[in-house]
């Protein structure tokens, strides 16, 4: 599973109340994490083919007061990958592409296409420059249609990222081209194609792709924030924008319905899904990152897009399926899953602690943010960010800190906080950062 922030110490909270069944115990946990305003979405947890649980947590519409249940639907952003990924290799299978194949072939003018494989497309090798990297186009135009060959121009003449097949760099850019690929061959619509041989035949009536046209009570908001003094709906990227790479929207039921698939011939042969899990470079396959938790393999992914994040996780051996849903941006779905799989394996987990949370005047976080030396190799940088104070180690994923306190700050996925001191002057010149019992002192240095 993926690791969120764990800076100087390592610890694990023992949880575990043995009347509880597995589903009763992920349900507590939830509803905490609910509790203190770290998740609110749905939940789908499965083994052997048996659903545990599966339910719904929060709003889907604040303003209405409708809560989210699992006939929520929701869009899923990355996860749309992993069905693109399926439609080339059945193209493959029928003899219509190989993965080898440059893209030259279906773009012949395309830079560089002599030297990008359709495999290359899959597994985030390409180096093609990542068009949602463009923070003016995707805050400006994304909730626009586009045509797809203006959404090719937007990264097609930028310079290679690096020679491709060298190195590993995610680019939603490979997969708009894998969906242009399979209207080339195919002479149909992306979408229809998807639709025609992936979620008809398995019975996924209740996903699509135009998000922001499908009327029905079940549509969730997604928000940018949700807090009890401030709800601020996201705008709703188009299809045409996120496309083969991320447009797709679907309960966990209907998710759940292409997981048990996986475990079948019914969309890919055997060779195909050996090919599709087989890491290539930092773990990523064809659509899916590839990992282990208590010596068993994992293959799992996340999808964010504005106002949706989502997730899902699956663990051959024993069956095992997490699918989290959430209509409000967070970064703490794989923490949250990670807990989930730890209560499957009866293994000590984090449980969250409900800290009330405090909203303070951006000029004071301002003075907050900066680097602070943890050790000599070792820095925390703090920055702001759409009013948002974030935290960086050395080497690590950013992330979101919450004020409990003016001066005290808690990340909510993690036992950890920081505490900003003043020197007698009044500036802010160190930090105390607890963790898991334990304190370090780090001195501000920039």
């Amino acid at each position: 599973m993926k690791k969120v922030l764990l800076i100087l110490f390592a610890a694990l909270i023992l949880i575990k109340n043995y009347a509880q069944t597995p589903a009763q115990e992920i349900n507590e946990l939830l509803k905490q994490y609910s509790k203190q305003r770290s998740f609110n979405g749905v939940v789908l947890v499965a083994q052997k083919g048996r659903v545990l649980l599966e339910q719904g947590y929060g709003y889907k519409n604040a303003t209405a007061k409708l809560f989210n249940d699992s006939a929520t639907i929701f869009q899923i952003g990355s996860i749309t990958k992993q069905f693109t990924a399926a439609m080339i290799l059945q193209l493959e299978e029928k003899h219509k592409l190989s993965l080898l194949d440059r893209l030259s072939k279906y773009i012949p003018d395309f830079p560089n296409g002599d030297s990008i494989t359709i495999e290359n497309l899959l597994t985030h090798t390409s180096g093609i420059y990542n068009y949602t990297n463009d923070n003016a186009f995707m805050e400006s135009n994304s909730p626009n249609p586009i045509k797809l060959t203006d959404l090719i121009l937007l990264f097609k003449n930028k310079t290679l990222d690096f020679s491709p097949g060298t190195k590993y760099s995610y680019s939603n850019s490979g997969y708009i081209l894998l969906g242009f690929i399979i209207e080339k061959i195919t002479g149909k619509q992306y979408f229809t194609v998807i639709k025609e041989n992936i979620i008809k035949p398995l019975g996924m009536i209740h996903t699509g792709f135009d998000f922001k046209n499908l009327k029905t009570r079940d549509k969730a908001i997604g928000y940018l924030k949700l807090t009890s003094k401030n709800i601020l709906p996201a705008p709703i990227v188009d299809s045409s924008v996120s496309y083969a790479a991320g447009s797709m929207y679907t309960t966990v039921g209907d998710l759940y319905k292409w997981d048990r698939a996986l475990y079948t011939n019914k969309i890919l042969s055997d060779s195909s899904l050996r090919k599709t899990f087989t890491p290539f470079k930092n773990n990523y396959g064809y659509g899916w990152v590839i990992d282990s938790s208590y010596g068993k393999k994992v293959v799992m992914h996340q999808g964010d897009i504005s106002g949706f994040v989502s997730f899902i996780a699956r663990v051959p051996a024993d069956e095992t399926c997490i699918i989290l849903f959430e209509n409000e941006q967070s970064s703490g779905l794989p923490k949250i899953g990670e807990n989930i799989n730890s209560i499957l394996n009866q293994q000590p987990y984090d449980f969250p602690r409900v800290r009330n949370e405090i909203e303070v005047d951006t000029t004071i976080l301002k003075e907050y943010t900066g680097q602070y030396q943890l050790a000599p190799n070792f820095i925390l940088t703090l920055t702001l960010e759409d009013g948002q104070l974030m935290v960086q180690a050395t080497g690590q994923d950013k992330n979101e800190l919450f004020a409990e306190k003016e001066n005290l700050f808690f990340l909510k996925f993690e036992d950890m906080q920081i505490e900003f001191i003043r020197a007698p002057d009044g500036k802010v010149d160190r930090l105390t950062l607890y963790q898991y019992s334990q304190k370090a002192n780090a001195l501000k240095i920039k």
